[in-house]
């Protein structure tokens, strides 16, 4: 059974300080389309600058993760993403007027009541979730860091920290399904050792740090004077060590808080992977900069794995879904300058194309004619007609319709493409096709290996018909 996308019914706001920055912000949630993902939005920027919730735009670890696109950043959006990931949902615009999350009580669950108070809608379209096939691990020697992933039919976690810590020891963390987010690991707050606080307070690097937001363990021996000191830094009438080893100012909701919130920390990066996932993943020691190690692994066994249904997709004995007399039916392009052979498979949101590169093209008299290479502008030109043909699939009337294309980015060309090779073109909606504008990224193969892929913006114009002369 296909589960569909969700998104949130309505938008719904809340505002508090960014805990590096001190900074006072507001954060909303918004409804978002089908396909659209998870995204940022400084809407105190010029221009509104959206950053894509992705690996790949990680730009700092040291303090929370930190995502930077289109000349902006977002800092700590690890207990954002964990509350989206939590919620189960697909497609959000998160609004922020501050370069930085508020910390709200250093936990997710504020966010996940929000959520919840804006309440969530079913899409039309269904959700793809990446399994892992496979054990895919990461490991850092020196920090003694281990994290696994292992093919699992659900979404489970497991978590461990050490820190050589005689109060805060070795905690263990888990849960069986990402079902129990919101009662096991949300309300689980940020923590950090009371060496640390006292750096960086001197640093200046947590101006909205609050002794509300954050778990203190006190791993030292600390004197009367320096608990005053603290007392009086946090605006706070007294402070002491409670029998738990943490500074008294609030109460451990779990025993193992500490684990519990490494887990959702884990859980907020591995959501920058960009996909729903069904896997168990177990933690030894995790952190943020590991944790999106690892999700950038995992993106790349995606793609992997993504290039290999391509390959498998193509069968030369199939009957294909169009044929060369159905493509020029909707294509306005002939020979020499039609580059597709047939198409294999045709959705909302991806299709599949066919090029045969045989010898008997015109170009190949006088392209390299000693040693016939096909022309990478001609490879993109095939990709571009295969995209051509899911753009023109969503008018009335293909005959009626041009797409010209406006932009082409990402251009690799990794292997050389022979006469007698077979191009198996896939090209892939990057989001919903808006005002006649449509964005995909193709990728063209031949057997298992990738030899072109592209990102590409194309628009769809009504062919202007001339009236008669009267």
């Amino acid at each position: 059974m296909n589960v569909r996308q969700r998104t949130i019914n309505k938008e719904i706001s809340a505002s508090g300080v960014g805990l590096h920055t001190g900074a006072n912000v507001t954060l909303t949630f918004c409804p978002a389309p089908e396909n659209h993902g998870f995204k940022f939005q400084r809407v105190d920027l010029d221009g509104q600058p959206i950053i894509d919730a992705d690996a790949d735009n990680v730009t700092d670890t040291s303090r929370g993760t930190t995502i930077t696109q289109n000349g902006a950043s977002v800092s700590t959006v690890e207990h954002v993403m964990a509350s989206l990931v939590g919620m189960d949902l697909d497609n959000v615009l998160i609004k922020l007027d501050g370069p930085e999350t508020p910390i709200m009580d250093g936990s997710s669950i504020q966010f996940i009541d929000l959520l919840e108070e804006a309440g969530t809608i079913e899409q039309n379209a269904d959700r793809e979730y990446f399994t892992i096939p496979h054990n895919i691990t990461y490991t850092e020697a020196d920090r003694k860091v281990e994290i696994v992933a292992m093919p699992l039919d659900d979404y489970r976690f497991t978590c461990m920290i050490d820190y050589n810590s005689p109060v805060l020891g070795s905690q263990h963390a888990g849960i069986n399904t990402i079902a129990e987010f919101k009662k096991e690991i949300a309300s689980c707050r940020t923590f950090c050792f009371l060496h640390e606080l006292e750096y960086q307070l001197q640093h200046n690097l947590i101006k909205g740090g609050d002794l509300n937001n954050a778990i203190v363990i006190v791993d030292k021996e600390v004197t009367k004077d320096e608990l005053n000191h603290l007392a009086k830094l946090f605006n706070r009438k007294d402070i002491d060590v409670a029998p738990q080893g943490i500074l008294n100012n609030m109460e451990l909701r779990y025993q193992n808080e500490p684990a519990r919130h490494k887990l959702l920390d884990m859980i907020g990066d591995l959501a920058l992977v960009g996909m729903h996932l069904k896997g168990h993943i177990m933690a030894a020691r995790p952190g943020h900069a590991a944790n999106v190690a690892f999700a950038k692994k995992i993106k790349a066994a995606i793609k992997k794995e993504k290039n290999k249904k391509i390959q498998k997709v193509y069968d030369p004995s199939a009957k294909p879904l169009y044929d060369i007399v159905q493509i020029m039916d909707i294509l306005p392009h002939r020979q020499p300058f039609l580059f597709v052979d047939k198409i294999l498979e045709l959705s909302k949101n991806h299709v599949v194309g066919v090029k045969n590169v045989t010898m008997n093209e015109e170009f190949f008299k006088g392209h390299f004619p000693g040693a016939p290479v096909f022309p990478g502008v001609i490879q993109i030109e095939a990709m571009a007609q295969v995209g051509g043909i899911l753009v023109l699939s969503t008018v009335p009337d293909p005959r009626n319709y041009l797409t010209y294309f406006l932009k082409i980015d990402n251009v690799r060309f990794r292997a050389q493409v022979l006469p007698g090779d077979t191009i198996v073109f896939r090209c892939d909606l990057l989001e919903p096709i808006r005002r006649g504008i449509a964005q995909m990224k193709g990728v063209g193969m031949v057997g298992e290996k990738i030899v072109v892929e592209a990102e590409m913006m194309a628009q769809i114009s009504k062919i202007k018909q001339i009236e008669p002369a009267q």
